[in-house]
């Protein structure tokens, strides 16, 4: 099955592709990898919706950050099919990396991301298994609660067709 039909069966949608914000780029290939920049949950408005703004532990809670991480991966997929025209070159997911803008006592930061690490490994199964890195950090842009980056393993042609 195609990552995007495995994407519809799970009744979620691919999220719009942001410009960068800044003197990056959303999305680098070198070789067989993939590094798709940080990205915030954001709403098709292209804004942080207002749920998922604010720190983890006293305005957002671990429930609804864990769905903004979740939003943040269906973004990454999005940049990567802005990036190879096709999910299905999409051989593995390598790592995640999570951004929890969090309280200073709230130390669970992973049960956030874990909405971005469920959600790849419910899209793209044992392939979508990763090494991941997750932080409290004091403030994100656009004040939102959580922001994942990711690398992926891609081949030259589509995986899963």
């Amino acid at each position: 099955m195609s990552i995007e039909a495995r994407i519809a069966e799970l009744g979620l949608a691919l999220l719009q592709a942001s410009e960068p914000k800044g003197n990056y780029i959303p999305f680098k290939r070198t070789g067989n990898l993939l590094y798709i920049s940080g990205q915030l949950p954001l709403g098709p408005d292209g804004k942080v919706p207002e749920r998922w703004t604010g720190k983890i532990g006293s305005k957002v809670t671990e429930a609804e950050g864990n769905a903004a991480a979740r939003a943040c991966l269906l973004t990454i997929l999005s940049q990567a099919r802005l990036a190879l025209g096709s999910l299905d070159r999409l051989h593995a997911c390598v790592r995640l990396g999570g951004f929890v803008n969090a309280e200073p006592d709230y130390t669970t930061p992973g049960a956030v991301v874990n909405g971005a690490s469920d959600a790849i490994v419910d899209i793209m199964g044992e392939a979508g298994r990763h090494s991941r890195t997750t932080i409290g950090v004091a403030t994100l842009p656009l004040e939102a609660c959580v922001e994942v980056e990711a690398v992926f393993e891609i081949s030259e042609r589509p995986e899963h067709m």
